[in-house]
């Protein structure tokens, strides 16, 4: 291997709750570099939550991203001329990012008005076990579960 593997780089946990979680969450959600703006829409869409349902919302927010974080994906492998979607356990730091990109993406296809209704809405529904996100990694997950027959291909 040529180049060394990028190092981690610590993370400050975010002032208003001290959670790394939160920093990661709202650095994804933000665009063109406007981390303010993300904050803002992320706390609103957490208050959103506490009025709504009367839980505390950074309990709900993690509930969601830890019930949409999938545990098995498929890879594509190419074996003599073949293509086999090979069933893959996902590392750890993977399934975050991906849960956090998943509660992102349904987020903002949804029909309410602003993007911190729209947030509150789809964390409360994955923390409840229901939405986009969480039909997602079912899907994922069924998707390994089809492919489950190839999982001698590994690598």
């Amino acid at each position: 291997m040529r180049k060394r593997r990028a190092e981690k780089r610590d993370q400050v946990p975010d002032p208003k709750f001290g959670s790394i979680l939160i920093t990661q969450f709202v650095s994804s959600l933000f665009r063109k570099g406007k981390k303010s703006v993300g904050e803002k829409i992320f706390y609103m869409a957490l208050d959103l939550i506490n009025e709504r349902s009367g839980k505390e919302g950074v309990e709900v927010f993690e509930q969601a991203v830890e019930s949409v974080k999938p545990i098995v994906q498929v890879k594509s492998r190419r074996v003599g001329g073949q293509t086999y979607q090979v069933p893959v356990e996902v590392r750890q730091d993977e399934r975050l990012s991906l849960s956090i990109s998943w509660i992102i993406q349904f987020a903002r296809d949804r029909n309410e008005k602003t993007m911190d209704q729209r947030l509150a809405g789809e964390l409360q529904d994955a923390a409840n076990g229901q939405g986009r996100s969480i039909q997602r990694r079912e899907e994922t997950h069924r998707m390994a579960e089809a492919n489950r027959a190839f999982a001698h291909y590994r690598w």
